[in-house]
């Protein structure tokens, strides 16, 4: 996907999921029957230009209930088999946000990428287990997006809102000044360590429809691919990374492409008998190159 194009993407989903811009001018909420659908995206249920619901929000939902949320899991279930964590890259407006502070001018850093397994902790212990036990809806308490899109338009617009506010709304404002600093020097470190919904996509990118494919004939390991990834991620040592979000940007490089698990050969490499089939040579030399 050219870069002008995932802009694009990005642009439509973030103003898509929050065109009531009614909301803004009368302060009040959409109630209309989109509220009842999960957007595939972290998209909060109480910003006042929001038509559709946030999934994890969904989620919290019916473990605040105590019910099995049906819904909202198949809903999430069904996009990751489908395209992995393609929302991720190409629609999700706070991922855009990240994009964007990154190109400011600044100091840049490396993530570990040992930091990539707090957003599962985020995922277990925020959306599922603390809010059955609690019956509070704790990771929407501090979502960062929410804070953004939702708590801080209802602070400027309502003054009845603006009176309760209490410390936990600084510890949420704090929380999302952590997160802008860093995105200034850090690629996306919010979604990398601790968005709960691209954990649950990342657990579909290995065998999702939609697939990302290296040529190792072609590829010379220039390390382009990496300078170019939104999270920092070589796609030619592991093209089923779980922090690979599928924005395509990489597939600017002629060895990298966008493929299904149907297609074998995507790269029309030729039969070798010596060597098999396309796929084993490939894999043959994905061994040689990380034993």
């Amino acid at each position: 996907m050219g870069f002008l194009k995932r802009r694009i993407f990005q642009g439509l989903g973030t103003f898509l999921p929050n065109s009531y811009l009614q909301g803004f001018l009368t302060a009040s909420l959409y109630q209309g029957s989109l509220k009842g659908m999960c957007s595939p995206l972290l998209n909060c249920y109480a910003c006042p230009s929001a038509l559709l619901s946030c999934p994890i929000g969904t989620l919290q939902h019916f473990m605040v209930t105590g019910t099995v949320p049906y819904y909202g899991a198949g809903t999430l279930a069904v996009i990751g088999a489908s395209v992995g964590r393609m929302t991720c890259g190409t629609l999700c407006p706070f991922g855009f946000l990240q994009d964007l502070l990154y190109k400011i001018r600044a100091y840049k850093a490396s993530m570990p990428v040992w930091t990539r397994w707090f957003r599962y902790f985020v995922l277990v212990g925020l959306v599922f287990i603390i809010p059955f036990l609690t019956h509070e809806n704790w990771f929407s308490k501090l979502c960062p997006c929410g804070t953004l899109i939702g708590g801080l338009p209802w602070v400027t617009l309502n003054l009845n809102v603006r009176s309760m506010i209490k410390a936990l709304f600084w510890v949420k404002v704090a929380m999302l000044m952590f997160i802008v600093g860093t995105s200034t020097m850090i690629k996306r470190p919010f979604c990398r360590a601790a968005c709960p919904l691209g954990a649950i996509f990342s657990l579909f990118n290995k065998s999702s429809l939609a697939q990302l494919a290296w040529n190792a004939e072609t590829c010379t390991r220039c390390g382009k691919c990496q300078k170019i990834c939104p999270v920092d991620i070589r796609p030619d040592r592991n093209w089923t990374n779980p922090d690979c979000l599928r924005c395509l940007d990489c597939t600017r490089c002629p060895s990298l492409k966008l493929t299904t698990v149907f297609q074998r050969n995507p790269f029309g490499l030729p039969t070798q008998p010596q060597a098999g089939n396309g796929t084993e040579r490939i894999e043959e030399v994905s061994a040689l190159e990380h034993p």
